[in-house]
């Protein structure tokens, strides 16, 4: 059997990178900043809507419902997986991350999930074309913060 494409050093170092800038991109609840880094018409899959088409849409209907009601998040790079077509024209990475989210009391909880990410290299660089973010089994799905947003 063909052994996982694993990525080679410099592409596993390069969305390390990548994944602590999105995620300080999260916890400053920066839309801008972030939204570079991803395809305009990337497919993206939530936990407020099944499919959401297009950049745009995802802000409105999945990021603006979850990075202002949570803080802290960060992705889990040593459990962080790349794997790398052998042509380097696209990538897949596997991580885990944590956060906190808010009870409506105000009180925290541990708030961990899983991400999969499917990347596109073009002369532009690596955009992320696909992304499935989801919570752990048993986190509370509602978080209760409410953070301002740095910019949109």
């Amino acid at each position: 059997m063909t052994p996982l494409p694993i990525a080679n050093a410099d592409i596993t170092q390069f969305f390390r990178q990548w994944l602590e800038t999105f995620s300080g991109y999260v916890r400053d609840v920066d839309y801008a900043s972030a939204k570079p880094l991803f395809h305009p018409d990337v497919l993206a899959f939530g936990t407020h809507n099944d499919v959401i088409p297009g950049l745009d849409q995802w802000v409105v209907t999945q990021w603006d419902n979850v990075w202002p009601k949570t803080s802290d998040f960060r992705f889990v790079l040593a459990q962080t997986q790349v794997l790398a077509s052998s042509d380097g024209t696209t990538a897949t990475v596997i991580a885990p991350w944590t956060s906190t989210g808010y009870h409506p009391d105000g009180s925290a909880f541990l708030r961990p999930g899983r991400a999969t990410m499917v990347f596109s290299k073009s002369a532009d660089g690596w955009l992320c074309v696909h992304s499935h973010m989801s919570l752990n089994r048993g986190v509370p799905q509602a978080s209760h913060a409410s953070r301002p947003v740095k910019a949109w």
